[in-house]
C-alpha cells in the first residue's frame, strides 16, 4: 500500500462473499486483507482465501490509484496557490517568510484602551472625540447598551457603532427646546 496510509475501504457489498464462508474461513480473510493492506505480503496455501482476495485485491490497487491521482491534484493545487499568494515560482516548495512573522507585527497598548469587550474595543483618542460633542454618562450608557445588545457580534468598530448609536442622544451644547423638537421629528 501507499506510504503513511493509515487507511482503505471495504465495500458493502464484500458481505454476499463472506456471508457464504464459515467464520473460520472468513476469519482467514479478513487476516490475510490486513496483512495486504500493511505490506507483509501474504501468502496463502488455501484456494477459498486466495480465491475471495482477489477481487477485494483489484478493488484496493484501483483505491489506491485514485488516492494517489487526488493527493497528486491536491499538491499542484497547494503549490499553485502558494505561488498566486506570494507571486513567485517556488518549485522546491521553500517557505519564504513564516505565518507567525506575518501575524506577529500588531502593537497594541493596553493604556491606550478605553474600553473593550469581546471582539470590540475603543480607544482613549476615539473616546475623547465622542466626548467633544456627548457627555462621559450617555457614551458609557450608549456603550453599555452595545455591549448587552445581542447581536453586537456583527459590528466590527466599537467607535464608530457608539457614534452611530449616539446620533439619537442630544449633545452637549443643544438647549432643551432643541432636544424635544428633534425628539419629535421637527428638527
Amino acid at each position: 500500500m501507499a506510504d503513511n496510509k493509515k487507511s482503505f475501504l471495504l465495500y458493502c457489498d464484500l458481505i454476499h462473499t463472506v456471508q457464504k464462508l464459515s467464520d473460520e474461513q472468513a476469519g482467514k480473510l479478513f487476516k490475510h486483507v490486513l496483512e495486504y493492506v500493511n505490506d507483509l505480503h501474504p501468502e496463502t496455501e488455501d484456494l477459498l482465501t486466495e480465491v475471495c482476495f482477489e477481487p477485494i485485491k483489484q478493488n484496493l490497487k484501483r483505491d489506491l490509484q485514485k488516492y494517489e491521482q487526488i493527493r497528486k491534484k491536491k499538491s499542484e493545487a497547494g503549490k499553485k496557490g502558494m505561488a498566486k499568494r506570494w507571486a513567485k515560482d517556488n518549485n522546491d516548495n521553500t517557505c519564504y517568510k513564516s505565518i507567525t512573522d506575518i501575524t506577529d507585527n500588531v502593537n497594541v497598548n493596553v493604556k491606550d484602551i478605553y474600553r473593550s469587550f469581546a471582539h470590540l474595543s475603543m480607544s482613549v483618542n476615539q473616546f475623547n472625540k465622542l466626548e467633544a460633542d456627548y457627555t462621559k454618562e450617555q457614551i458609557d450608557s450608549c456603550l453599555d447598551s452595545i455591549e448587552n445588545f445581542k447581536n453586537n457580534k456583527k459590528y466590527k468598530s466599537l467607535y464608530l457603532t457608539a457614534k452611530n448609536w449616539l446620533k439619537k442622544e442630544p449633545k452637549h451644547e443643544e438647549d432643551k427646546l432643541t432636544q424635544k423638537a428633534k425628539r419629535l421629528g421637527y428638527a
